[in-house]
C-alpha cells in the first residue's frame, strides 16, 4: 500500500501509542484523520503534525463505547484508505471485579467497534479495490495470563477476526494486518499502570509500534509482534502449549505483573 496521499484514520489517537502512530503515518506523506475522546489532546497533536509536515490533520472526537459512534465516525471521516483500529480500554483484573456495565464497555471498545468499523470501511475499500485494515492488538491476543480474562477475550477475538477477514478481503485487493505489542514503555496501558518488570523482561517503545504498523500496511504483512525475542517465544508457547506457558509465567513472576497491572488500572477506572 502506497501511503503518500492516502487518507488514514487512526482511532485512539489521544494515547501515547496512538500519537506515535499518527506521527509515523503523517511522516510517510499520509493525510491523517485523528480520533479519540479527548479533544484537549487531539488538537495539540494535530498542531505538531502540521508543524512537521505543513498539513494539519482533521480531528474528530468520538467515544467508541457508544454503539452508534463507529458508523457515525466513518461517515464524518469520509473515504478512508487505511483504517488503524488502535483504540482500546484496559481490562486487567479478575472478572469478578468488573460490573456488567464495565464488561460491556470493554467489549464495545476493544472488539465490537473495530469489527463494525472494519465492516463499513472494508465494504467501501472493496468497492474501490484499494485499502488496508490494521488492528493494533497485544501479545495478550496470543498468550493468556491470569487476571486478564476479559482483556484476553477481546484480544484473542480480534486476532481470529482479523485472520479470517484477511482471507475474505484478499480477492478484493484490500489488505488486513494485526500488530501485537508486548510491554511498551513510556506510554500505553502498561506504562500508565506503573508496573515494574522482573529483570530480563524487555520492553519496546511507542515508536517501535508505529514503525511496525507502517511496515505492516506498506508490505501487507498479516501479523507483526513488537516485543523482544523472549516475549515473542512466550507468545508462541502460549498458543502451542497453554498449560505449560501458564506454568512458566507463574515461575517467572507473571502473577506479580498481572496483579500490578490490575491494581494500577483499577485505580484509574
Amino acid at each position: 500500500m502506497e501511503l503518500r496521499g492516502a487518507r488514514v484514520l487512526v482511532t485512539g489517537a489521544t494515547g501515547g501509542i496512538g500519537q506515535a502512530l499518527a506521527l509515523a503515518f503523517a511522516a510517510r506523506g499520509a493525510e491523517t484523520v485523528l480520533t479519540g475522546r479527548r479533544t484537549e489532546v487531539l488538537d495539540p497533536l494535530a498542531d505538531r503534525i502540521a508543524d512537521r509536515t505543513g498539513r494539519r490533520p482533521a480531528t474528530l472526537a468520538a467515544d467508541l463505547a457508544d454503539r452508534d459512534a463507529p458508523a457515525a465516525l466513518l461517515d464524518r471521516a469520509g473515504e478512508v484508505d487505511v483504517l488503524v483500529a488502535n483504540a482500546a480500554l484496559p481490562a486487567s483484573g479478575l472478572l469478578s471485579g468488573y460490573t456488567i456495565g464495565e464488561i460491556d464497555r470493554a467489549l464495545e471498545v476493544n472488539l465490537r467497534a473495530p469489527i463494525v468499523m472494519a465492516k463499513l470501511a472494508g465494504e467501501r475499500m472493496a468497492a474501490r479495490r484499494r485499502g488496508h485494515l490494521v488492528f493494533v492488538s497485544s501479545l495478550a491476543g496470543k498468550a493468556a495470563s491470569g487476571r486478564a480474562s476479559l482483556y484476553n477475550a477481546t484480544k484473542f477475538g480480534m486476532r481470529g477476526f482479523a485472520l479470517a477477514l484477511r482471507e475474505d478481503m484478499r480477492e478484493h485487493g484490500v489488505g488486513v494486518s494485526t500488530v501485537f505489542p508486548g510491554f511498551i514503555r513510556d506510554a500505553g496501558m502498561f506504562a500508565e499502570a506503573g508496573v515494574s518488570l522482573p529483570r530480563g523482561v524487555g520492553t519496546r517503545t511507542p515508536g517501535d509500534v508505529a514503525r511496525a504498523t507502517v511496515r505492516a500496511v506498506e508490505r501487507n504483512i498479516a501479523e507483526v509482534d513488537v516485543a523482544p525475542l523472549g516475549l515473542r517465544l512466550g507468545a508462541l508457547l502460549g498458543g502451542a502449549a497453554p498449560a505449560l506457558a501458564a506454568a512458566v509465567q507463574r515461575r517467572a513472576g507473571g502473577d506479580a505483573i498481572t496483579r500490578g497491572l490490575a491494581e494500577g488500572q483499577r485505580a484509574k477506572r
